[in-house]
């Protein structure tokens, strides 16, 4: 049965907090360990990948329903490989709209096109178009299966005070919340703030976000029609229904279209959501003939922004509490999809002893990081659609021109260069290569997937990686040796869990052979994309963090450089 995710509402229930004679009878209160308070995209994936690791969540959210409208629409494949991890990325793919393909237009002319994913050989497309509200119901519903994740709804947080000493033990953080039942005190180790771009909590740190308001106006008009165009990205510049403008069409599911229009700074938001002036303009589009109905419209005026940090205390701020960019180039949900896996991993870390709480500076570091290169991408973007002065107007109709033949043109285009993982090269939880390697797999990227065999049956290599550290070995055509089957038995006796994944050019590995790895993942590179994707020689060994991004690698295996590399991954004293 179809459920109907726009008229979703859930039920508001007292919690223990305010059983009046628990009050009463002065009993402690409990601390959480972690209470995320928003649950949209970002808070759903962060209480979910806590819930995962063993860490117990309390999830608020002041309202009772699922995003209004489809906002958010394109996830991209890093976004597919995280919802994957969570449990729900195939409900998402079977849902959404896959796509690879986009294309660009000058006036009615095609200038050209692109594909974001032009090889073969990977598990998920380079993006899916997905209503918001999908996203948040299959989150939801994946989290509601979680005995350790308890969600109150119609509770806004009117509160915030940090207790103890930051950095240790006895640190919490205590939330004022609003109840149709009144106020009550709720205390946690931790609390993620992942409330918006409005963030209740910001405003009540009297923290703020800085950064550029553009001034410019775009309308989303959701369209519901049976249409022949192709499941592409289509961008125009100054289209002649459109004139001295730009106009964005995408593909959603249930035959919705998202359709963005660019209006201009004079433009009046409330007459421009009016139907008397978005049906034109739809129409100018599609034909006077086509059949149509609006299912959700909205004006709004976009900037590039972030706080000047992300961690404060113990409280840390995710998504758009955090930074907004344009939506040109799907960054916004996209980037706080992986915020909130940089965020989980380090909290279960340190909440189960295996990390010092210093391992969450490092969480703002590299998300600070990543949301400067998104809003400097989303900048950039903008500034090419919408230019500011006539010369950037000329420039900007000249290599549109240029791009209609001439590739190196193409690569000055920018109609919104669409989202990517940040690599974190710089991160202090990297070991430096000491070998030659070559390819993308550098310390601080994201892991990339490829297919494998794993027990005779077609896989992917990334549903093997993740959720905790893991150690990747690539032995070519030749069976593990003495030597290095001795090393990953070493590994075993780490502190730290080590989840070991041994990938094999060659046959199945002998059953005696296969008795001795017993505790490693058995995986057989069919096609040999796995071990060129990592550039991997027989012996090569990769250090995988359970937010799937490389943090060290080896062209042979060393129990001893491995231990060190975790160690530094956790930011565990005396290994910087």
């Amino acid at each position: 049965m179809s459920i109907n995710y726009q008229t979703l509402s859930f039920e508001y229930q007292p919690c223990r907090e305010q059983n009046s004679q628990s009050m009463q009878s002065g009993a402690e209160q409990a601390v959480y360990p972690v209470i995320v308070v928003g649950a949209g995209p970002v808070g759903l994936a962060t209480a979910i990948d806590l819930a995962q690791q063993g860490v117990p969540v309390v999830l608020v959210d002041d309202d009772c329903s699922l995003s209004t409208g489809s906002r958010a629409i394109c996830f991209s494949k890093r976004s597919l490989d995280i919802f994957d991890r969570l449990g729900c990325g195939q409900r998402m793919v079977d849902k959404g709209i896959s796509w690879n393909v986009g294309k660009v237009f000058l006036k009615d002319e095609l200038v050209y096109t692109f594909n974001l994913q032009p090889e073969a050989g990977h598990h998920r497309p380079a993006f899916i178009n997905l209503q918001q509200y999908y996203v948040e119901g299959f989150l939801l519903e994946r989290a509601q299966q979680m005995p350790n994740i308890e969600i109150r709804w119609k509770s806004k947080v009117a509160g915030v005070q940090q207790n103890g000493t930051p950095g240790t033990c006895d640190a919490a953080v205590t939330l004022t919340v609003d109840t149709p039942d009144g106020q009550y005190a709720l205390r946690g180790r931790y609390v993620v703030a992942a409330d918006g771009s409005r963030s209740p909590i910001r405003n009540l740190m009297g923290l703020d976000s800085k950064g550029v308001t553009f001034k410019d106006r775009f309308l989303i008009a959701d369209v519901k029609m049976e249409a022949d165009f192709p499941t592409e990205r289509w961008f125009w510049f100054d289209p002649p229904f459109h004139p001295n403008q730009s106009v964005l069409l995408h593909r959603q599911p249930d035959n919705v279209w998202r359709i963005d229009f660019q209006l201009g700074w004079d433009a009046d938001p409330v007459l421009e959501k009016s139907p008397e002036r978005v049906i034109p303009r739809v129409r100018a589009l599609l034909g006077p003939d086509a059949k149509f109905e609006l299912e959700w419209v909205s004006v709004y005026t976009f900037s590039c922004l972030r706080m000047e940090r992300f961690r404060h205390g113990n409280v840390l701020f995710a998504g758009d509490s955090a930074h907004g960019v344009s939506p040109f180039g799907a960054r916004g949900a996209n980037s706080g999809v992986q915020d909130a896996e940089n965020l989980a991993w380090k909290l279960a870390m340190v909440l189960q002893g295996k990390a010092s709480d210093g391992l969450l500076d490092t969480y703002a570091s590299e998300r600070e990081f990543a949301a400067d290169e998104n809003i400097r991408n989303s900048t950039r973007s903008t500034d090419f659609i919408t230019p500011k002065s006539p010369v950037s107007r000329v420039f900007r109709d000249a290599v549109l021109k240029l791009a209609r033949r001439h590739p190196f043109a193409r690569q000055l285009t920018n109609s919104g260069r669409l989202s990517v993982p940040a690599v974190l090269s710089d991160s202090p939880l990297n070991t430096p290569d000491s070998e030659s390697f070559e390819g993308a797999m550098v310390p601080g990227a994201s892991c990339v997937d490829a297919p494998v065999q794993a027990a005779r049956e077609s896989a992917w290599l990334l549903q093997h990686i993740g959720q905790q550290f893991t150690g990747v070995l690539f032995c070519g055509e030749k069976n593990v040796d003495a030597q290095t089957e001795t090393a990953l038995s070493a590994l075993g006796t780490s502190a730290i869990p080590l989840k070991l994944v041994v990938v094999t050019r060659g046959e199945a590995q002998s059953q005696a052979q296969a008795a001795a790895l017993a505790d490693a993942i058995l995986l057989h590179d069919t096609e040999g994309l796995a071990s060129a994707r990592y550039d991997a020689q027989p012996g090569t060994f990769y250090l995988i963090r359970p937010d799937q991004h490389v943090c060290a690698r080896w062209r042979q295996l060393d129990p001893l450089a491995v231990e060190h590399a975790l160690k530094r991954a956790l930011c565990v004293e005396g290994t910087a």
